[in-house]
């Protein structure tokens, strides 16, 4: 009977097991619902600015010069990584950390041996995993918590006002992100994307198609004016966007990891009712055979 206990009470766990898997599933659908609309409503946005900017850069060719876009040798960089305050979201973290490790070791190698190198947490997960690890790296805490409090724009504006600043100032000569870019809930892209300089328009090859698609603009007030006002601007909606894409990315990921842990629940309670409903007929029988063993003993007397 010992046996068939144990069997219950493993039963009567992973029940509990279960039921908290479906509340945090539930719970991370909702979320997931809401992060999923902001990004969405976002992402045009941002690709539109980005499409402006490609735009107007490319027709004025070298004429305009901004201080976010100057290209300088690398001696001292910046990594953002953007990962989640709490756990039991699937390999969401671990696939972050992942691709920072990655760059860190590809890219940055030569600043991480000179000593050049920082790293600025946005999310509990990247900071925990990095401070006893990584000693040699200076290690950005200050906004670790910050995806826990609040995801407004002026709220993230004031932390990537702060990078644009140091960039300028050249205390870093390029800033990357390294964040889960949300797909759907189910998958998630888990990419690095360079911040600052600013990266210059792509060229294109085609010539008479380059000709042909010069627009001439005319710029009211001074293009240098608007250009200081439209880069810092499209660079604030470009870090916001990867503060959303990370929080839709982990509800996504929580989420289709709690399902998956609430299928696995059931599949293991079929295989403990099989084997509790095994192990109670085994004490059955053997109390019969018990019994019937005890009758002929009183009938041979």
């Amino acid at each position: 009977m010992a046996n068939l206990k144990e069997v219950r009470e493993r039963i009567s766990s992973v029940k509990s097991t279960q039921q908290i898997t479906k509340a945090m599933k539930m719970v991370a659908a909702a979320k997931l619902r809401r992060a999923q609309q902001a990004i969405v409503q976002l992402r045009p946005y941002s690709n539109k600015l980005s499409e402006i900017l490609s735009n107007i850069l490319s027709n004025l060719g070298s004429d305009v010069e901004s201080s976010f876009g100057v290209v300088r040798p690398v001696k001292s960089a910046l990594v953002v990584i953007i990962t989640s305050n709490r756990g039991l979201c699937g390999a969401f973290n671990s696939s972050v950390i992942k691709q920072s490790l990655t760059l860190i070791k590809e890219k940055y190698a030569e600043q991480r041996k000179a000593g050049k190198l920082s790293v600025l947490f946005i999310g509990k997960k990247g900071y925990d995993y990095y401070k006893s690890r990584y000693t040699d790296l200076n290690l950005i805490s200050d906004h670790a918590l910050m995806v826990g409090k609040d995801f407004s724009f002026e709220h993230s504006s004031g932390l990537s006002a702060q990078l644009m600043e140091e960039f300028e100032t050249g205390k870093y000569d390029a800033i990357d992100i390294v964040y889960g870019q949300f797909k759907n809930a189910a998958i998630q892209n888990f990419i690095v994307e360079p911040f600052l300089p600013v990266a210059p328009p792509k060229a294109d090859n085609k010539e008479g198609k380059d000709k042909e698609l010069m627009a001439d603009f005319i710029f009211q007030p001074d293009k240098t004016e608007i250009l200081d006002h439209l880069i810092p601007t499209i660079l604030k909606t470009q870090f916001h966007k990867t503060i959303l894409d990370s929080n839709a990315s982990e509800h996504g990921a929580r989420m289709t990891a709690m399902d998956n842990a609430t299928e696995n629940a059931q599949e293991l309670l079929r295989d403990l009712k099989i084997n509790y409903n095994k192990a109670r007929q085994e004490a059955i029988t053997s109390e019969i055979s018990e019994i019937v063993g005890g009758v002929a003993a009183l009938e041979g007397a």
